[in-house]
């Protein structure tokens, strides 16, 4: 029967996005090497032994199966694929990522490639402040000195900051901090089975757009003019419902909400399908109900070429979409982007998926994990 052990990592970068690097690597460690149990805040620190820009360090409690040299490997492993290239020298330098085991468990480690407890740990204010705050009372098996008598005693007099920024010990975690996520794009990007996909797989209430039940839309393909104001009213009137319903009724079994669709978009395909005089109408009533509705916290646009959004409208065979015509297509693509204009930067990403299946293949759904994730740790705390 294989044994848990508990290691605590020291973690710290200070190259490029640091925050990003961080969390990057605790995915990483979370998915290959095990359970994060503690995670300590982030802190600013100088760095230690050489000159260079300020380094954000943390510390974290991981829960493996491993021996010590395996962990050591996959950690070097998951620094290479960060980016980051050691030298054959042993001396310091600045980093994208920075990952040392501080404990394995009580256990006393001298080996050519593995020293722990980390040398000279006493000696650095960059790994014990933060260490104190998940182990305070973790016991040094060779000083016989827990980690705030450690710390009290450390002669580093350098000055630390705590940052206000945190990190999440998983993409659970991290998407449930979300809250409300919108996946939005043209007719055929794929924003149905992307949402979905993430539902699935983060524990999300699901949100999905009931367009394959308005009477209108099989008629407003063929005849637009007609019936493009009753079949815009329709989609309005059942968009505001939902949401309404949907994102004000909490689900205490669900980490967080995402939908297909945000309640925008009726405005959006309205002025490319109405007159002008019935747009101004519906533009009045639809300003009444989006001061109601809850936002997303991300908007996410994904984008398609036209040739590729024809091909998809295609394979998947819903017949009344078939006299969809690429200028419609382009039309509606222009209104999104102007949207977009207007949207606050810090909230809308968008996402070019023309080369992408991130159906079928899992690194380009990666790809949009990444995304998300590196555009939230850059624009929101």
């Amino acid at each position: 029967m294989t044994t848990t052990k508990t290691v605590y990592l020291s973690i710290g970068s200070n190259l490029g996005n640091k925050r990003k690097n961080l969390q990057k690597a605790i995915f990483l460690i979370a998915e290959h090497i095990g359970k994060i149990s503690s995670l300590s805040p982030i802190y600013s620190a100088p760095s230690w032994g050489f000159e260079s820009e300020d380094f954000l360090n943390a510390c974290l409690k991981l829960e493996t199966e491993y021996a010590p040299q395996t962990v050591l490997e996959k950690l070097m492993d998951i620094e290479k694929r960060i980016g980051r290239k050691r030298k054959l020298d042993s001396g310091y330098e600045s980093r994208l990522i920075d990952l040392d085991i501080i404990y394995y468990d009580h256990e006393i480690i001298d080996t050519e490639t593995l020293t722990v407890p980390h040398p000279r740990l006493e000696e650095r204010k960059f790994v014990l402040r933060p260490l104190a705050d998940i182990a305070p009372q973790f016991y040094h098996p060779i000083l016989n000195k827990d980690t705030r008598n450690l710390l009290q005693q450390c002669r580093d007099n350098s000055k630390l900051t705590k940052t206000n920024n945190g990190l999440f010990p998983s993409r659970y975690d991290f998407f449930t901090n979300l809250q409300f996520i919108a996946i939005e794009g043209n007719i055929g990007a794929g924003k149905t089975s992307l949402a979905t996909k993430i539902s699935e797989d983060f524990n999300a209430k699901l949100i999905l757009e009931r367009f394959a039940d308005n009477p209108f839309l099989p008629n407003f393909y063929k005849d637009q003019s007609r019936y493009a104001f009753p079949l815009e009213m329709s989609f309005l009137a059942d968009r505001y419902q939902q949401f309404m319903d949907d994102t004000n009724q909490f689900d205490l079994f669900k980490s967080f909400m995402i939908s297909d669709y945000d309640i925008f978009k009726s405005l959006i395909f309205a002025k490319v399908t109405l007159q002008k005089d019935e747009f101004e109408l519906y533009r009045k009533i639809f300003n009444f109900m989006y001061r109601e509705i809850k936002k997303p916290k991300i908007y996410v646009y994904l984008h398609q070429t036209t040739e590729r959004l024809l091909d998809q409208i295609k394979k998947r065979g819903r017949e009344y979409e078939q006299q969809i015509d690429a200028k419609y297509l382009e039309q509606i693509n222009r209104g999104y982007l102007d949207f977009l204009k207007s949207y606050p930067q810090q909230n809308q990403l968008i996402i070019d998926v023309s080369e992408l299946d991130f159906i079928s293949k899992k690194e380009d759904y990666e790809l949009i994990l990444e995304n998300i994730q590196d555009f939230t740790l850059t624009h929101h705390d």
